[in-house]
């Protein structure tokens, strides 16, 4: 796997109003030798072979089927619905995706890197906490909290396969 570590949020990304509102938030990122669009970066993203088995999972067990060409209408900002999630927010070098439940958010970026001519990819999550309609305390649940060890694996594979697609871009 591709040196993925996990970064702090850059002050202007989307996903920011999250972790500032007490939700779980977390940024992988990773730096490509050459200059990539956001456009680029978010279509190698979903169109991954990693994240076609999520897509299929999706197609089978909720009836939420996409395309590649609906990953390239998205990545170009033509389309705002996309599988399981629909667009929160976008800005020239991110996009911040909402699940169809609501709960979770799923957050992509374009920066420049520390070495000239490189780009800076940043891919994260935000899980917002549930109320209970009982206590009235919120909590990420059992559930997400047993496998967030998965998750954190799982988000850094998905960058990792992103990027080496977008290595393999010629330039």
């Amino acid at each position: 796997m591709r040196h993925i570590r996990p970064h702090p949020l850059l002050p202007h990304a989307l996903l920011s109003n999250y972790a500032n509102a007490g939700a779980y938030t977390d940024c992988f990122t990773t730096a490509i030798s050459r200059t990539v669009t956001h456009a680029e970066f978010v279509e190698a993203f979903y169109t991954g072979r990693l994240f076609m088995l999520e897509r299929w999972l999706l197609r089978v067990f909720l009836s939420r089927p996409s395309t590649d060409l609906q990953a390239r209408q998205l990545a170009a900002g033509e389309l705002n619905e996309f599988a399981a999630w629909r667009v929160e927010a976008r800005a020239p070098d991110q996009v911040l995706m909402c699940d169809i439940g609501g709960l979770t958010r799923s957050w992509l970026m374009v920066a420049p890197s520390d070495v000239p001519g490189h780009t800076r990819i940043c891919f994260g999550s935000a899980v917002v906490p549930a109320v209970n309609p009982v206590t009235g305390k919120s909590s990420l649940g059992f559930g997400f909290t047993a496998l967030l060890g998965f998750h954190k694996l799982y988000s850094r594979a998905l960058l990792s396969a992103a990027a080496a697609r977008l290595v393999r871009v010629p330039s």
